[in-house]
């Protein structure tokens, strides 16, 4: 299959940068990061939209599109730093989820077993079976972990009487064997779903779940330490999923199930920078942005910050990989710039 663009608008590319074309390997040869749109939003249970939002995710940003984003926490570029290129949507209609969900995870695999790192932009939650089963089936059936940030456990079994849906993907990859439930983290869950006999399947699959209310006690930053820990035992990377609505509505409102009481933006952006820095990540999907219900695309806004603190995170590792260097968090911004000031000399000194 051809490139196919974007679905829905312009087919412009994240930011700026350059194009390519999942099925031609030749067009990302020793890329880093391949970009993939998945505007699918068929298997949405409430509010439908988010078939937009791989759009808005790519274009919302009041900087130039020029494929250049110097980071001030990371001090770097990753846009430039690493070969990052975008391969438009993958096409998929939301009548035919079989067919979407199989064509997305042939492009996915084709990236990744070319070398490069899919990064997907959703879409409703459906695509991260076939983004995450894509990656396993690269790297080995239950070689990577999943980090996976949301308001829902998404382990739901048949919905209106579909084994395909966004409450139910988290589900199909650990029973199909692509990933191990004792290597899955969820990150904010919170609200009324799911019900106790969901619950129970979880814990029988030994999947990790930290609800917001044990976040809020012990610290977010404490329990990434700890969900850390157990991502990296035994696996040979990290797949990062991103629900926006794991932010809290007034952070996130364009999304299809907003659940009230969820981390802040700033919580969510310094919690996937860290994962990104500290972590092999080898794939990752953000979904879920639903624009039509959005106010102001602060929501898009968000998520476009979700994937910029991604790829900076990255870019900063391989620098510090490459160059035996640590980034430190706590260093101010212009500690490392010359001082252009010119130095005071005795006849000024004594003229003041």
């Amino acid at each position: 299959m051809a490139r196919y663009g974007t679905q829905f608008g312009p087919d412009i590319t994240f930011l700026g940068v350059d194009r390519c074309d999942w099925a031609d390997p030749a067009t990302y040869e020793g890329a880093d990061i391949v970009i993939l749109g998945a505007p699918f939003d068929g298997g949405t249970s409430h509010r439908s939209g988010t078939r937009f939002g791989p759009q808005f995710i790519r274009q919302t940003c009041y900087l130039p599109h020029d494929g250049s984003r110097p980071s001030l926490a990371m001090r770097v570029d990753a846009l430039r730093d690493l070969k990052v290129l975008d391969a438009g949507d993958v096409e998929m209609y939301s009548g035919d989820a079989e067919r979407s969900v199989r064509d997305l995870q042939e492009a996915v695999h084709a990236v990744t077993s070319n070398g490069a790192i899919p990064l997907v932009l959703g879409g409703d939650h459906t695509i991260a079976w076939p983004d995450a089963a894509g990656v396993a089936q690269h790297f080995g059936q239950g070689r990577v972990s999943m980090i996976h940030f949301d308001a829902h456990a998404d382990t739901g079994d048949i919905e209106f009487g579909s084994l395909i849906g966004h409450g139910q993907p988290m589900r199909r990859l650990i029973e199909s064997g692509a990933l191990r439930g004792d290597r899955f983290l969820q990150m904010g869950l919170r609200g009324y779903w799911p019900e106790p006999e969901t619950l129970d399947w979880m814990a029988e699959q030994g999947m990790r779940s930290y609800e917001m209310t044990e976040i809020v006690h012990r610290g977010l930053e404490e329990c990434l330490t700890e969900a850390f820990a157990i991502a990296t035992d035994d696996c040979d990377g990290v797949f990062l999923s991103v629900d926006i609505d794991v932010c809290d509505p007034g952070h996130a409102p364009g999304t299809g199930t907003p659940e009230p009481g969820g981390l802040t933006a700033r919580q969510l952006l310094d919690a996937v920078r860290r994962i990104a820095y500290e972590l092999p990540v080898v794939g990752i999907d953000l979904v879920e942005v639903s624009p039509p219900y959005d106010h102001a695309d602060i929501t898009s806004f968000l998520a476009n910050r979700v994937v910029l603190e991604a790829l900076s995170g990255i870019a900063r590792r391989k620098r510090d990989q490459a160059d035996g260097t640590r980034w430190d968090p706590s260093l101010p911004l212009l500690a490392q710039r010359p001082d252009q000031r010119p130095a005071d000399t005795d006849t000024d000194k004594q003229e003041n």
